[in-house]
């Protein structure tokens, strides 16, 4: 809603991105999931303030696939399947707005990892143009 003036609250609204990222909410995932769509859209508004949080985002979203991934919890097919698209969404915008950093960071993660999930999502990323 605030558009670009959500620059004005970037600092706070990182920190309760990231505070949302790190936790499961129960198998319907309805915090993440949204939480996902604030960050979506806040790199949308705020793009030229992204490249600076890049390390920071990066490492959340990226953290969130794997636990995504490897959960072994009641949350349904289609709710971890939500979450690694929202998330590899994420990722996208964040190289679009970084002349493609996130693809650069991902080339040594995509070679060193045998998840074939993770490894599809990193795969989405470095295929975006």
């Amino acid at each position: 809603r605030l558009g670009i003036l959500v620059v004005r609250h970037l600092k706070r609204l990182e920190r309760v991105i990231l505070g949302y990222l790190e936790l499961s909410d129960g198998p319907e995932e309805e915090a993440r999931l949204g939480i996902l769509e604030t960050l979506q859209c806040t790199i949308e508004h705020a793009w030229p303030r992204m490249p600076c949080r890049l390390p920071v985002l990066l490492k959340a979203l990226l953290r969130l696939i794997w636990d995504v991934h490897t959960d072994q919890g009641p949350t349904p097919e289609p709710v971890r399947a939500a979450l690694l698209q929202r998330a590899t969404q994420c990722l996208i915008l964040l190289d679009h707005c970084s002349q493609g950093q996130v693809k650069v960071l991902l080339e040594g993660v995509y070679s060193s990892c045998e998840e074939s999930r993770v490894r599809e999502c990193i795969r989405k990323v470095q295929e975006s143009t």
